[in-house]
């Protein structure tokens, strides 16, 4: 049976489910035109948010008041050294470790980190929506909270670095994921139990494709929370702590469930 695009019924459903360029058709040996220069529109979209920084202020200014995020950086001096030697963003300086010593709760139960990563318009578009769901479950939680900091020039890696200055029950990065051509606007968020020199991925936990057209922030919220959660119950975290199929689609209030 077809629908009304002449397509069967599965494989429209398959198409709209996706943002890929499949079946878009052809002129000659090349896309269509229109599908080229969306190509090459999505591509200078994605080099734009891996290049481009973030404007602490004009994206993020809204939260100091209710949370108060501050900034700090990395050992990587700018945006060129960040890409050309990534293990110096994944170390906080010396500027950075005493700052977050000083203003940030040590040993909080919860603790959340921004980084800017591979993609700024990730962080712009999703952290000012996405961190007071945070605040607001992890405080029906009853859960300590730590303040948070945005990190420039951030990698995951700075995790342990995280760790090993506050000592968080469980640390959560917030980090802009390197840009496709779907989207340039695309969040992951990183969880470890108490993060420490030596953790790799295979001991945290991640909840990626956080934007419009994947993981909404409310879905994002609620699978945090009850990741924590479980972390919290088990004392550890990475490839041993699973999320169900059920847990990791939910459908209802980022709060206590």
């Amino acid at each position: 049976m077809s629908g009304s695009s002449g397509l069967p019924d599965p494989l429209a459903r398959a198409l709209e489910g996706t943002p890929a360029r499949l079946l878009v058709g052809r002129t000659g040996p090349a896309y269509p035109t229109s599908v080229w220069l969306r190509l090459r529109a999505d591509h200078a979209a994605a080099r734009d948010a891996v290049l481009e920084t973030v404007d602490f202020e004009q994206d993020l200014g809204s939260l100091v008041a209710s949370t108060g995020i501050y900034e700090v950086g990395t050992m990587a001096p700018d945006r060129a050294a960040f890409i050309a030697r990534p293990e110096e963003g994944r170390r906080l300086s010396s500027e950075a470790r005493a700052t977050i010593a000083g203003r940030t709760t040590h040993g909080a139960d919860f603790q959340i980190a921004v980084g800017d990563g591979l993609s700024s318009k990730a962080v712009a578009t999703q952290v000012p929506k996405l961190l007071p769901l945070l605040a607001e479950a992890a405080a029906l939680e009853g859960w300590s909270w730590g303040t948070p900091f945005f990190i420039r020039q951030c990698r995951v890696g700075v995790m342990n670095d995280i760790g090993g200055v506050l000592r968080p029950r469980v640390l959560v990065l917030l980090i802009g994921e390197r840009p496709g051509l779907a989207t340039a606007e695309s969040l992951s968020a990183y969880m470890a139990f108490r993060p420490r020199a030596g953790h790799t991925d295979a001991d945290r936990n991640l909840v990626s494709n956080i934007h419009s057209q994947g993981v909404s922030v409310e879905q994002a919220s609620c699978r945090l929370i009850r990741l924590a959660r479980r972390i919290m119950a088990l004392e550890h975290s990475g490839i041993a702590v699973k999320e169900t199929a059920l847990e990791a689609v939910p459908h209802v209030d980022p709060g206590r469930q």
